[in-house]
């Protein structure tokens, strides 16, 4: 038996919390993430983006959405 001081370790909280982390501060969406929320293709969901009915950037070849944008887009009042 060892004499080191034992700590307990819950690796699900800490998933969970960094997942939750993730969520909250997420700004953008991907290309991706778009189709599958709509249920399009990877290709239809680039051709939607570029449209230009919701705010985008490039970062290098990827495209990433305003979230906020898009969330309006996709609920509007």
């Amino acid at each position: 038996m060892s004499s080191g001081c034992l700590v307990p370790f819950f690796p699900e909280r800490k998933i969970m919390a960094s997942e939750r982390n993730r969520t909250e501060e997420k700004k953008t969406y991907t290309v991706g993430e778009i189709a599958e929320m709509l249920g399009i293709s990877d290709k239809v969901a680039y051709t939607l983006v570029k449209s230009g009915q919701f705010k985008y950037v490039r970062v290098g070849r990827a495209i990433r959405v305003s979230k906020s944008s898009f969330d309006s887009w996709l609920e509007p009042n």
